[in-house]
């Protein structure tokens, strides 16, 4: 993978604030959803979230700020192989090219075929196949497997409240996914080693969660907002009535003399903030008028509201 500064456009002494803008303008420009015939976004996609993973994380940030892993997370070579000095027979400065540098030795190690050559030779046949120095290197040195992206569609209730989803990996694993709180679709989840398998170990699964709509909540922020229907008896006269909330119903207390549009608010029946508080439920009232109802009818024939409702508007 390229240097994770320069896949991201920012300044090695960027802050995670420009960081973190960097790659949401990039992962919202090549997301898999919005570039689904494009293999180049895709991969762009792909090579950004790995950029941000290495450089939010203040710990790999810094180690490879001082050049002790590479933009893929794998440790560097120790110092003097495939670049470095104190090897004779060609064996740094111009890498392992299978010829010896003017004036060296005559070993050479054609390092096109297999390593493990390469160190036995180097420090003796015991230090052959399957164990040993040169097996950890072969491994620290090999490509991890691509990542996988997933996208999962979360129930509305479901995303307010946190509950966990069952997702089905490409992998065959099936795991119950914790949902952290303050998610968005801007950043997806990245789970460390369910990736395509690779001789440098398997790659990650990168999930973007997207809350379902429902059919009567509307998300406002952290709140939720319902509109709730009452009869023109409740509204008058003041009732307890049942209102759905996504952690369950609960009753709430109408006051008598409500109006069409008077909002109540429900404390933490919202989503789930990143500090772990919750945002609120709104409920604006609805008055339901019955249609045709003769008894209705009658009494307003007898009643009149003089009041001018609409001053306020301009208009009588």
């Amino acid at each position: 993978m390229r240097d994770p500064y320069t896949v991201l456009g920012v300044a090695r002494g960027a802050s995670d604030a420009e960081i973190k803008k960097a790659y949401r303008k990039i992962a919202k420009d090549n997301h898999p959803d919005r570039n689904k015939d494009n293999p180049a976004k895709l991969e762009k996609f792909k090579e950004a979230s790995a950029a941000n993973a290495l450089l939010s994380d203040a710990e790999q940030r810094g180690r490879f700020d001082r050049g002790e892993i590479d933009a893929e997370g794998n440790p560097k070579a120790p110092a003097g192989f495939g670049g470095g000095q104190g090897f004779p027979g060609g064996f740094g400065g111009g890498g392992f090219a299978g010829g010896a540098r003017p004036g060296a030795s005559t070993s050479s190690f054609d390092f096109t075929t297999d390593p493990s050559d390469l160190f036995a030779e180097l420090f003796g046949r015991g230090a052959g196949r399957g164990g040993g120095f040169d097996e950890e290197l072969r491994r620290r040195m090999a490509p991890k497997g691509a990542d996988v992206a997933y996208r999962l569609s979360v129930p509305f209730e479901d995303a307010a409240v946190l509950k966990p989803q069952r997702v089905s990996l490409r992998n065959g694993k099936t795991i119950d996914l914790k949902l952290p709180p303050g998610f968005s679709a801007e950043k997806p989840l990245r789970m460390a080693g369910q990736g395509e398998a690779g001789a440098g170990g398997a790659g990650d699964a990168l999930i973007t969660l997207d809350i379902a709509p429902h059919r009567f909540f509307k998300r406002d922020g952290d709140d939720v907002r319902l509109d709730l229907p009452v009869t023109l008896n409740e509204a008058v006269d003041g009732a307890k009535v049942r209102v759905p909330t996504p952690d369950g119903p609960v009753t709430l207390t109408v006051a008598a003399g409500s109006s069409s549009g008077r909002v109540l608010r429900l404390r933490g029946r919202g989503f789930t903030r990143a500090d772990g508080t919750r945002g609120d439920l709104l409920v604006a009232l609805e008055v339901d008028l019955p249609h045709e109802d003769a008894e209705l009818r009658a009494f307003t024939a007898r009643w009149h509201d003089g009041r001018s409702v609409r001053a306020a508007l301009g208009v009588d």
